[in-house]
């Protein structure tokens, strides 16, 4: 694997390393097609995305049958890194109109989650949901260019930005990012994080983007959730709890249940650190960490995926999203130079869209590490 150089933000190159390992060019583009429109268009059991009227549109969670702010999100990247603008601007316009609040606490944050048709179950916001809105609408912005609001993407982007490190100074609501610390929350008023919110690759670029006054504050974001990932990822397994301390360790069990362990949101984690390597380059402890994580799972196999302690040890509970994690093990091989990286990528060929009730999460994570893998996850 590359481990050596500058990342594509420098040298414009993103790697593809299905090609690097004697895949058809062809058939890698085909594959990222047939992936996206299984995902959008397919049949009912594979598809998550639903046109809604002439001008919006949804992914739905299709294991709790509700629209998040994650998934809406995560659907305009897929959208923009697939050049797909009519996809893009339905789930925008869905997020803006259904999801976004236009007053109070929580002003330009998003409900994390509400029905298909709009209506909010829960008012407080998911701060992963805002990140990937912002890097979404950036990247529209510089693809395709601003139109009439709420399509003046850039504009957006950074009217979310200003909330999520502004809010609360007049006295309402509560930052997303802790001051002090520079470090992302897990929501605005809880005093420890998730480590699978951390995209210092994304802060990177909001460092360039976003308002000028706050540039710098996203810079030393950046240089903050890259070291505060060297403390939440364990030492020997690589693994990290859901939700973690601003030192790392675990943080406390919760009202809504346990989430010290490697869990479902932690599956991002390697993903995340994959994708700051391939497109920064800034921190060679990634290199290792990936290492890390592909030697844990070498010797399990994706069915027997499991809940583990953050230092290995399993619980008698399987994993609730299999295919997720399998594909964010793979993605970590764009910045793993171990023996193993080679392997997961096969492994992640190998295996299908995930169909049937839980397979929201799951094919996000997937389409993610496709895109990833075939050097198709760009900046623009």
């Amino acid at each position: 694997m590359n481990i050596t150089g500058q990342g594509a933000w420098d040298t414009g190159t993103y790697t593809n390393l299905f090609l690097k390992l004697g895949y058809d060019k062809n058939e890698i583009t085909n594959r990222l097609e047939e992936t996206w429109n299984e995902l959008f268009y397919g049949d009912k059991n594979t598809r998550i995305y639903y046109p809604m009227g002439e001008d919006k549109g949804y992914l739905l969670d299709t294991g709790n049958l509700d629209v998040r702010s994650e998934g809406m999100s995560y659907g305009m990247m897929m959208a923009v890194q697939m050049d797909k603008k009519e996809e893009f601007d339905r789930l925008w316009n869905f997020s803006h109109t259904f999801m976004q609040h236009k007053a109070g606490r929580y002003k330009d944050y998003f409900a994390w989650h509400c029905k298909p048709d709009g209506t909010q179950l829960s008012q407080g916001p998911a701060p992963d949901g805002e990140e990937f809105f912002a890097m979404a609408l950036f990247f529209a912005s510089n693809r395709w260019g601003d139109g009439a609001e709420p399509y003046d993407y850039k504009a957006q982007a950074r009217k979310i930005l200003r909330a999520c490190i502004h809010q609360g100074e007049d006295g309402e609501g509560d930052p997303m990012w802790d001051p002090e610390t520079k470090l992302i929350k897990f929501i605005p008023e809880t005093p420890f994080s998730d480590p699978s919110y951390h995209l210092p690759h994304f802060y990177e670029l909001f460092a360039k983007y976003a308002d000028e006054e706050d540039q710098r504050f996203w810079k030393e974001a950046a240089a903050a959730s890259r070291a505060y990932l060297h403390t939440a990822c364990h030492p020997v397994t690589g693994l990290s709890p859901e939700y973690a301390n601003y030192d790392g360790s675990p943080a406390p069990i919760q009202p809504h249940g346990d989430f010290r362990h490697f869990y479902s949101d932690a599956y991002r984690v390697a993903a995340n650190i994959a994708l700051d390597w391939e497109w920064f380059r800034r921190d060679h402890w990634q290199i290792e960490q990936s290492n890390r994580i592909q030697s844990f799972f070498s010797d399990i196999e994706m069915s027997d995926y499991r809940r583990y302690t953050i230092e290995g040890e399993p619980f008698d509970e399987p994993s609730l999203h299999p295919v997720g994690l399998l594909a964010t093990n793979a993605m970590a091989s764009l910045a793993a130079d171990g023996p193993h990286a080679d392997t997961f990528v096969r492994k992640f060929w190998n295996t299908p869209l995930r169909q049937g009730e839980r397979r929201y999460y799951d094919n996000c994570l997937y389409f993610f590490s496709m895109l990833a893998l075939s050097g198709r996850y760009r900046m623009y």
